[in-house]
């Protein structure tokens, strides 16, 4: 097979709801290290919550741009593993993916159209015999050995136009008030919502701020957790550009009880 403008990379990625310390992660790591015993593999987290294809969506949005061109990233978050649902090839902005086709590339999507998406089909490139309920070890990581050592996406399969899109609830933006919710909790215990510093800009940030969360509030969108006491209910832009709940020194999460799925409110006098 001829190399292509990707035979020297070899750096793949690795995001699943395995579990930490999980031997699954370690058989796809011994699978990808076969291939090609030059690829250096990233550990993204492996603490996706369990069959969370949204939660697994944020943060492949949040973090693979990061990554060196031409990086490859593996996600297994596949409730469907087993079924006739695809395992695709998508190349989008300068990063390339391997996923199951279930949404997992909804943020990037949102925000980057794919450049090339390629249903996962030719055997040659799999490892055999296939088991029902491991597409990432007998799959997902040859495949992306594969195309670390420079094999070309189109070998992979057949092109498709379009994937699953997983069509994440967005905030509701009015006058005076954004509605919005908790989108993730960080492992600090932070509560992660879907509303973003663009949303926010124009408004005052000071006091004429209010933010809601269940039977909680807090006025001012700060710049520093430091900017309060410890145990304080704060509200801040995080380094994701998204709006973030916290206590100052705390975890917001276990003691308040908020939780994913809570509405936010920012409303301004």
């Amino acid at each position: 097979m001829p190399p292509t403008d990707r035979a020297d990379v070899s750096i793949i990625t690795l995001t699943t709801d395995f579990g930490t310390g999980s031997p699954y992660v370690a058989a796809m790591k011994g699978v990808i290290l076969s291939i090609n015993p030059a690829a250096a593999i990233v550990d993204i987290t492996h603490d996706i919550r369990p069959q969370d294809i949204r939660h697994g969506a944020v943060v492949l949005g949040d973090v693979t741009g990061l990554f060196p061109d031409g990086t490859i990233h593996v996600a297994v978050v596949d409730p469907g593993v087993g079924t006739d649902r695809a395992i695709v090839y998508a190349r989008i902005g300068t990063q390339d993916y391997v996923v199951p086709d279930n949404g997992l590339l909804g943020e990037l999507l949102e925000k980057t159209p794919a450049a090339r998406i390629v249903r996962i089909e030719n055997r040659a490139f799999w490892r055999e015999p296939v088991s029902n309920t491991f597409h990432g070890r007998d799959i997902m990581a040859p495949v992306a050995a594969h195309l670390s050592l420079g094999v070309a996406p189109e070998e992979l399969g057949p092109a498709v136009e379009s994937i699953h899109r997983l069509g994440l609830p967005r905030p509701r933006v009015r006058p005076g008030r954004i509605d919005g919710m908790i989108l993730e909790v960080d492992s600090f215990g932070n509560l992660i919502t879907n509303i973003t510093a663009d949303m926010l800009a124009g408004y005052p940030t000071d006091e004429r701020v209010c933010i809601v969360c269940g039977i909680y509030e807090t006025w001012g969108i700060l710049s520093a957790y430091a900017q309060q006491h410890a145990d304080m209910f704060i509200a801040l832009v995080g380094s994701t550009g998204r709006l973030e709940l916290a206590l100052v020194a705390g975890n917001a999460a276990q003691r308040l009880g908020l939780q994913v799925g809570m509405p936010v409110t920012v409303a301004w006098n």
